[in-house]
């Protein structure tokens, strides 16, 4: 395609970092991931940081931790990307799908309370595409019980004047490729408890009561202990290397996504198309722009064939994982919002290389696919 949705921002210096790496010799976990997850941390408020393989892998250690396990619920969106339901059935718990608000994308306290159950052991909120879930109101309505914060689009969003993540219980990221900041394939776990920080680290890495690197650090004969059955969801040195370079760039790429979508809702105005904004309370990275089509639109799959025509490279919206064949036949309440956003949005291409002729001929090209396949 001529204009892709998305593409990273990378460069010689990811180049320089990740190839200085491999010559120190030490590619696995080891300094640079302990370097990484400190600076990461401190970015987004927290005071602990634990780097891990990918956000699923994250989202399934923070349920882990809270002792999620079968005959427990697990409240959950359904309008997210299919990992934030799988991660409560690795526990061999239930996901118990809530609404959303199809302003945002995210659940709210009303769907939120409407879904907790006698059984339920944790809530699963998603800052969805970046825009930050209403975290204070869920956390009033869900009293005693814990909310995991799925942030894995959320780095450089702000939640009540502060980077989403402070304050978190715990929040999982992803440094996926198509988010803003990637190391490839990558996670992180942030919280506040120094507790829960240690033995979430023991737990990424077999159970061990004693890392490689510190066994390394010790000079001497170490024989460490395996705590617990565990798992191997470990972050390697060569992406932390990356992911401390990208880290870097993160406010310059939050505001340049920002000035895009700013232009993009000038050029949409006309077209009296809804698109992702900001919430009162917060400030979204734009992590996907989503446009919502109009009722009595053509089919999803034939704007994006009309925009594909034109060298454009566009996504439907986030997915609904009531709707996919992996949760055929799960039970769930109604979901209006969840599947009307499903059904009318779709994202359109944003990244660094965009530039103002591009949003002019993407903007164009839709409104060219909404007439013609409607006509």
């Amino acid at each position: 395609m001529a204009i892709p949705v998305m593409k990273p921002l990378l460069g010689e210096e990811e180049a320089q970092a990740v190839a200085e790496a491999v010559r120190s010799g030490w590619v696995a976990q080891g300094p640079r991931v302990a370097a990484f997850e400190q600076a990461f941390a401190a970015r987004v408020g927290a005071e602990h940081g634990i780097a891990v393989s990918n956000c699923t892998t994250a989202l399934h250690l923070c349920l882990h931790l809270l002792g999620v396990q079968p005959g427990d619920d697990v409240v959950v969106p359904s309008l997210s990307f299919i990992a934030t339901a799988n991660a409560v059935r690795y526990c061999g718990a239930n996901p118990v799908f809530a609404d959303i608000d199809p302003l945002t994308g995210n659940l709210t306290a009303a769907t939120v309370a409407a879904a907790i159950t006698p059984d339920t052991k944790a809530v699963l909120l998603v800052h969805q595409g970046g825009v930050p879930a209403d975290v204070d109101a869920i956390r009033v309505v869900a009293g005693d019980i814990p909310v995991v914060e799925d942030a894995a689009c959320a780095a450089g969003s702000t939640l009540y004047g502060k980077s989403v993540g402070t304050g978190a219980l715990l929040a999982a990221w992803s440094f996926h490729p198509r988010k803003l900041l990637t190391t490839g394939e990558g996670g992180m776990i942030t919280t506040d408890d120094a507790e829960w920080a240690k033995r979430l680290r023991r737990l990424r890495e077999h159970g061990m009561s004693m890392s490689a690197a510190d066994r390394h650090a010790a000079g001497g004969a170490v024989v460490e202990s395996y705590v617990e059955t565990a798992f191997n969801y470990r972050m390697t040195d060569i992406q932390a290397a990356m992911g401390l370079v990208q880290l870097g760039r993160l406010d310059g790429i939050v505001e340049q996504r920002r000035a895009l979508a700013a232009r993009y809702h000038e050029l949409l105005a006309p077209l009296g198309l809804r698109a992702v904004a900001d919430p009162a309370y917060a400030t979204t990275n734009y992590q996907s722009f989503w446009v919502a089509l109009p009722e009595g639109a053509p089919p999803l799959v034939d704007v994006l064939s009309s925009l594909a025509q034109d060298g454009i490279s566009a996504r439907r919206g986030i997915m609904a994982a009531h709707l996919e064949p992996a949760y055929d036949g799960h039970p769930h309440a109604a979901l209006p919002g969840t599947e009307e956003l499903a059904r009318r949005s779709l994202i359109l291409p944003l990244h660094h290389e965009i530039t103002d002729a591009d949003q002019e001929h993407i903007v164009a090209s839709l409104a060219r696919a909404l007439t013609l396949v409607a006509s």
